[in-house]
């Protein structure tokens, strides 16, 4: 087999984008806010009522991810709905649910 030269197999943006992700995502708040969210828009409301902690930490840590490209919002009215449409954040939350949220 040969080894190709790892500059080839990766681009240096790609990477970049991961770690910043993954760093975000490193908080437990912020992880469970994301493994919360899954593939729903969700409300802040609803975040804070399922996360359980007060709407001021959750705005917070939703700003952080939101800054980091991991989530979008959308406004209706006077509700904030937050989500993730990017295909690899979803498949990535949805393989963290099935590793370390599954109930047994």
């Amino acid at each position: 087999m040969e080894i190709q030269d790892n500059q080839q197999l990766y681009a240096d943006a790609d990477i970049e984008r991961a770690a910043r992700c993954l760093k975000a995502m490193s908080h437990p708040l912020r992880l469970k806010i994301l493994c919360v969210l899954g593939t729903e828009a969700i409300s802040v409301q609803d975040i804070v009522e399922k996360v359980g902690t007060s709407q001021s930490n959750i705005s917070q840590h939703l700003a952080i991810l939101r800054e980091k490209d991991i989530l979008k919002f959308k406004k209706d009215a006077n509700r904030v709905f937050y989500y993730t449409d990017d295909p690899r954040m979803l498949k990535l939350i949805e393989m963290m649910r099935e590793i370390f949220c599954n109930q047994c």
